[in-house]
């Protein structure tokens, strides 16, 4: 198989690199807390004074919230994978020149819960689609518009599981696909975390501020300008 997983160029010049604001995306299967500790972050940032953007995919415009509720709900019955592929680059490519752009182009933090790797997890790996396939797709939709760094959120598959159950609502289309599928995409963000570089895991176990002190010491090893700011340091400068 091609390393599916190598399409995260760390050219200079592109993607939210050439912006001034800072892109951070929360990546990892269903139930590993990513759109909480997404949202805690973003009140953490704003109440530190910055200007954050919290935005999520598939969704993030009018158009991209349309095309969610057409590829999770269950009740629009089967949905091919090609075409499910093509509906995820859709709402992304209007996300990123909708969205995403103009609030980094004014040197916002835009914190997204899902990007680029979900679809490389459950359109290539978890569908058979290909993962460089899908990938390519996704930078061509969104310009190749990258992030600054993205957060796998960790937790074992039981735990996960459980979390799912104890929210007591109905399971959306990709949430309801078999253990099999599951294993897949969980065996995809696994491999994408462990590359390093802009793409960090981090351990979404135990107590919701416990997960986001971890999330809060990677951005700051990271992505010091902005680590400050959570540390109680004056707020991120744009990039020039």
């Amino acid at each position: 198989m091609t390393d599916a997983l190598s399409y995260h160029p760390e050219a200079p010049g592109t993607g939210a690199q050439a912006l001034p604001g800072i892109f951070l995306v929360f990546e990892g299967g269903d139930g590993g807390g990513k759109s909480t500790q997404a949202r805690l972050l973003a009140q953490r940032l704003q109440t530190a004074g910055a200007d954050v953007v919290l935005t999520r995919e598939p969704g993030g415009t009018a158009i991209g919230e349309r095309i969610r509720e057409l590829l999770l709900d269950p009740g629009h019955g089967e949905v091919d994978a090609r075409a499910e592929a093509l509906l995820y680059a859709a709402a992304r490519a209007a996300h990123a020149r909708q969205t995403i752009r103009p609030a980094l182009a004014r040197g916002a933090v835009v914190i997204c819960d899902r990007y680029l790797d979900s679809s490389a997890a459950y359109q290539g790996a978890g569908r058979g689609l290909g993962e460089q396939t899908i990938a390519d797709l996704s930078r061509w939709a969104t310009e190749d518009l990258r992030p600054d760094l993205t957060l796998f959120l960790q937790v074992p598959d039981d735990d996960a599981r459980a979390r799912l159950v104890a929210r007591g609502a109905a399971p959306d289309r990709l949430e309801a696909e078999p253990d099999a599928f599951r294993a897949r995409t969980a065996a995809a963000f696994r491999a994408l975390a462990a590359r390093g570089g802009s793409r960090q895991p981090v351990d979404g176990r135990g107590e919701v501020a416990e997960v986001a002190a971890r999330i809060d010491a990677v951005i700051g090893e990271h992505l010091p300008r902005l680590g400050s700011l959570l540390t109680g340091g004056a707020a991120p400068k744009a990039r020039s």
